[in-house]
């Protein structure tokens, strides 16, 4: 950031008074400018014993598969983004059942909330952000063409929680490089 989006003037990067983390600070009105983790929303959506999936059309990690999933925007809830989410990428509806899985990616400043939803119908198709969209069973999702570590974590978790029959909440991080600052 070099200018502020309040008065126009530079900024500097700086600590501000009475906090302890470098912030963008304008010179001029100086306006606090925070940088905060992006949450990213999506759905585990499932028909019978089968998870739809995405292939991406855009980068990052343009033709390997996700669950449909995406930023969060401002004025919805997460239940929310998630749903719009899997209407853009699959024009698929659905209904969400609980949040599944909570996935903190610090060196990304992400937050994966995804949760598992029930496909209301089978008319679903390629939004413009896939490919593809595709009802994989188990043993059909290509593990080796996953395009996120969030995704592959959730997945694994979700096939393991409904071999044991019961679903529950799982939280973890993805650890990685640091993020240069």
């Amino acid at each position: 950031m070099k200018f502020c989006s309040a008065c126009a003037n530079p900024v500097e990067h700086t600590v501000p008074p009475g906090d302890n983390r470098l912030r963008y600070v304008c010179t001029s009105c100086n306006a606090i400018h925070y940088e905060n983790p992006r949450v990213v929303c999506g759905c585990v959506p499932e028909w019978e014993d089968k998870i739809l999936l995405c292939r991406r059309a855009i980068e990052p990690r343009y033709g390997l598969w996700t669950l449909p999933a995406g930023f969060m925007e401002n004025g919805e809830t997460t239940a929310e983004a998630g749903v719009r989410e899997t209407l853009e990428e699959a024009n698929a509806r659905v209904e969400p059942l609980e949040l599944f899985s909570l996935i903190d990616i610090p060196y990304l400043d992400q937050i994966y909330m995804l949760y598992r939803a029930t496909l209301l119908d089978l008319d679903y198709s390629a939004g413009s952000e896939s490919l593809e969209v595709e009802l994989f069973e188990e043993t059909q999702i290509p593990w080796e063409q996953l395009a996120f570590p969030a995704i592959t974590k959730t997945l694994a978790w979700y096939f393991a929680d409904r071999k044991d029959d019961a679903f529950k909440l799982h939280t973890g991080a993805i650890r990685g490089r640091a993020k240069p600052r």
